[in-house]
């Protein structure tokens, strides 16, 4: 059961796993992309043996109903709310479950971090696809020297990727539906913050421009709330304890990125936070590496797929151990009643 933002692979990529691991599915489109939801129900059919994947369609309904049978594994990507939904549902039977949800993924730049090279790569990784991606930035923690080089810098690099302006571009995403569009607008106009770069909105074309919010405050709803749009706050802070502190303080994110050439940085973070995963000098790319288990922890999910820890996602290592019928049975017997010293001094012997 994916989410909307990426309909198809977050559809298919745990089903990839799922019949390597010799297993049966069901598969739950997100409503959110009705075309792909469409396409998915009629292609799948034609191209995978229907005994071993259904589709169902549909939206709470659908969902509620096949929440109540005693699956063997639920899959579910998607927001905390629902998430603990499907866990609940998921106990009943003694489900297991993976939870890919968002939360609020952190950035924290320091003194040392080359500026120019940051805002490049928050201009692409904050604002792809809208900013509707789960492990995109959502917050960023700078030091006020940091946060007024990088700022002009972002603007800059946000031109390159998409132009004056990027509602005439092409390459620049919408926002999913319009009950999302409100929310984001609410929590941009809500901030007590500044806005820097952006804020500008088209509800008719259900389009956020890429928004940069200084200033922001901790208590802001742009700071509480999971954005999951094309809106980037920025928290000023004295030093990387303070930043994380604030990181501490809040539920453990998807994504923790950190851009520092300093190795104690380094080490304090990887250390001393908690996260899904943690990228350092980057945005977004453990999301594209196979080999390393992609995931949440508390509050941002549970479990993990990608690669071969998919495959164990979807498996039960089961123990098998085989006596051949014609051991002797003598080792096992020094176990059973009557207890002796002879026997005592055997196992001793034995176990040494």
């Amino acid at each position: 059961m994916p989410r909307g933002n990426y309909p198809l692979q977050l559809l298919l990529a745990p089903l990839v796993a799922a019949l390597a691991a010799g297993n049966a599915a069901v598969l739950k489109p997100s409503e959110l992309a009705p075309h792909t939801s469409a396409v998915m129900a009629r292609l799948i059919p034609r191209y995978l043996d229907t005994r071993a994947v259904k589709v169902v369609e549909g939206a709470v309904a659908e969902t509620t109903e096949l929440l109540t049978y005693p699956w063997d594994h639920i899959f579910y990507t998607g927001n905390g709310a629902v998430g603990r939904i499907v866990l609940e549902a998921a106990a009943k039977h003694l489900t297991p479950v993976t939870l890919e949800l968002g939360g609020k993924s952190p950035v924290y730049v320091d003194e040392t971090a080359d500026v120019d090279a940051v805002a490049s790569w928050l201009a692409w990784g904050k604002f792809l696809n809208a900013g509707q991606t789960c492990v995109a930035p959502d917050y960023l923690l700078a030091p006020q020297t940091v946060v007024d080089a990088l700022v002009p810098a972002l603007e800059k690099a946000v031109q390159r990727l998409y132009g004056e302006d990027p509602h005439l571009s092409p390459d620049y995403g919408r926002i999913v539906n319009d009950r999302h569009l409100a929310r984001i607008t609410d929590l941009i106009g809500s901030a007590s913050g500044r806005i820097a770069i952006g804020g500008i909105s088209d509800a008719k074309d259900r389009y956020i421009a890429p928004t940069v919010i200084t200033g922001a405050s901790l208590e802001d709803a742009v700071m509480r709330e999971e954005i999951f749009g094309p809106v980037l706050p920025v928290v000023n802070v004295d030093d990387r304890d303070e930043a994380v502190q604030i990181i501490n303080d809040r539920d453990k994110p998807r994504a923790l990125y950190v851009f520092s050439t300093d190795e104690e940085t380094h080490r304090i973070f990887t250390g001393e936070t908690s996260s899904g995963g943690l990228v350092v000098n980057a945005l977004v790319l453990h999301l594209s590496a196979g080999e390393l288990p992609f995931g949440g922890v508390g509050a941002s999910g549970m479990g993990a797929y990608h690669g071969e820890e998919g495959f164990r996602t979807f498996s039960h290592t089961k123990s098998v151990l085989t006596k051949l019928a014609k051991a002797p049975s003598l080792p096992f017997s020094l176990a059973l009643p009557p207890f002796t010293a002879a026997k005592s001094r055997v196992l001793r012997t034995l176990l040494r």
